[in-house]
């Protein structure tokens, strides 16, 4: 008879001890009915992932050991049923990041992670000690080990496992998405552990939480790296794995999406639940007509249903007669609240204000900039009287390089897109065309406009967005030196421009809002430059 394993994708949220206790206890149940007599949850799947600082507070602690002794009494609903729960533990001034076997009412054993990543979103070695044991445990003749996420991104823990006798490898997983991050998974699975003769059943955790998306994509692989099962993206999911007397698993295997539909997926999720998780109502969005705002507005609808998301037309002297049109196509087929307010007479009376100061200057940036700030006023001014967040609409190209107004279309809370470049917007774009036609194609093949001068162009002041682009990937993401992105066949004075122009936007991009990441580096956590700094490449 094959041994059930049940991986439990769960989308937990920091702090929601009740809530994530039932969770579990619900997928428990479900395991249970259905024969398994192991349960894999996620990393720290008691308390939500990452804590941050609130793993520095005592009472955190105190809530978490009262959540798992309760999880602990109800485990003897659950009979032959070993469920791995992740949870902080504290002890002596030390706190480790752990995972808990439970059984019947009892503690079967305790795992404390050994590897803890400090790069990138991580910094656990701010709070967690190291562990140094291993853990493992049999079921119906199965020798189980236990890591814990950073743990099988080398051969040390897994090769603990191994030599303490464990035949499969049960990972707790906490790891956020970025682009085809799933592919890097298996390798590094299949280097790490299923070389060393171990197959191994992963538990990751699914949701938003703040700018961090987890995809979920719980798997199995037999000890030989075959595929064995693999569980749905971005939403959550049982996942059963059987053993046969060969050590042989075999389970459901979701198709692995194409990296499009992935990156949709990751931020209509990271919208839903940034809003869900914090309790907004609804969304407000600055609809101009282009393409960023575009696709800013076709995901908010897809998180949140048409009727939570209000849609603003805001027009200046210098938008354009086809602006208009289109935003007003695209609302309409979306289904969404949509109103005009134009800035014009705000933008008379800002600039009758203003007129002695200016008098004798000519117009530049400075009235640009101020058509921007009134649509943010204006927005914000809408959020704070009906509730709804702002959703800003920047993307990654504009945030590497200052396109964008401090206090103007950087005003808002949630900024959607900001991890993505331009030339992914554009792809993005057809692909949600591809499941319903949403988006006008006028918005998607016209010339990008900020439409705050004349006939204004994004290419009168940016390199073209595929040349933009792969100087910041290189630059930012790669941190490839100036002259190796020449030699990748950039030109010269386009590298250099976009270079000074990311040193010098470093002021705006610590006060934008957070935004969703979805690729390896984004701006935020994984990028910490100082405004103040006289070194240059």
């Amino acid at each position: 008879m094959p041994t059930r394993v049940a991986s439990a994708q769960l989308n937990q949220i920091i702090g929601d001890f009740d809530g994530n206790a039932r969770r579990i206890a619900d997928a428990a149940r479900r395991a249970c009915a259905s024969g398994a007599r192991v349960l894999v949850t996620p990393e720290l799947s008691l308390t939500g992932y990452p804590p941050e600082d609130l793993l520095l507070r005592g009472a955190f602690y105190d809530r978490t050991r009262a959540a798992l002794d309760g999880l602990l009494e109800q485990s003897r609903q659950w009979p032959g049923l070993h469920v791995v729960v992740g949870h902080p533990v504290s002890s002596d001034d030390r706190r480790f990041n752990t995972a808990s076997v439970l059984c019947e009412g009892r503690l079967v054993g305790e795992y404390h992670k050994r590897e803890l990543p400090n790069y990138g979103v991580f910094d656990e070695r701010r709070y967690f000690e190291a562990g140094s044991q291993t853990l493992v445990f049999d079921v119906q003749g199965t020798r189980f080990g236990v890591v814990i996420c950073e743990d099988f991104w080398f051969d040390r823990a897994p090769g603990a496992a191994r030599q303490a006798g464990a035949q499969v490898l049960l990972a707790p997983n906490a790891s956020p998405y970025h682009l085809d991050k799933q592919h890097l998974r298996l390798d590094v699975l299949r280097e790490n552990v299923c070389a060393q003769g171990m197959a191994v059943v992963l538990s990751s955790l699914v949701g938003g939480q703040d700018e961090l998306v987890f995809d979920g994509m719980s798997l199995a692989l037999n000890a030989d790296g075959s595929l064995a099962a693999q569980a749905r993206d971005f939403e959550e999911d049982l996942l059963f794995v059987d053993i046969d007397s060969s050590g042989r698993l075999s389970g459901r295997i979701e198709p692995t999406r194409s990296l499009e539909a992935q990156t949709y997926s990751a931020l209509v999720l990271g919208v839903r639940d940034y809003l869900g998780k914090n309790g907004f109502p609804g969304a407000i969005i600055g609809l101009s007509g282009g393409v960023d705002s575009a696709l800013t507005l076709a995901i908010a609808v897809d998180a949140l249903g048409a009727d939570k998301v209000r849609a603003v037309m805001m027009p200046s002297p210098y938008t354009a007669e086809i602006s208009w049109v289109d935003a007003r196509d695209m609302a309409a087929r979306l289904g969404v609240r949509y109103d005009e307010i134009p800035i014009a007479p705000c933008f008379d009376a800002f600039l009758t204000t203003l007129s002695g100061e200016f008098k004798g200057l000519p117009t530049d940036t400075t009235e640009e900039n101020l058509q921007a700030r009134i649509r943010g006023t204006l927005l914000m001014a809408l959020s704070n009287k009906f509730g709804s967040i702002v959703l800003t609409t920047g993307n990654k190209s504009e945030m590497a390089v200052g396109y964008s107004t401090l206090y103007g279309d950087l005003a808002g809370g949630f900024a959607v897109i900001k991890d993505i470049a331009k030339t992914l917007v554009y792809r993005l774009c057809h692909y949600r065309n591809t499941l319903s036609e949403v988006i006008p194609e006028r918005i998607i093949t016209r010339a990008p406009s900020a439409e705050l001068r004349p006939d204004q162009k994004d290419q009168d002041s940016l390199p073209p967005y595929d040349e933009l682009d792969g100087i910041v990937s290189l630059y930012m993401e790669q941190d490839c030196r100036i002259d190796d992105i020449v030699a990748a066949g950039y030109p010269r004075a386009a590298v250099e421009k976009v270079v000074r122009l990311m040193r010098i936007s470093e002021y705006k991009r610590r006060q934008s809002p957070v935004g969703i990441r979805v690729t390896h580096r984004a701006f935020g956590r994984d990028w910490r430059y100082p405004i103040t700094s006289k070194f240059r490449d």
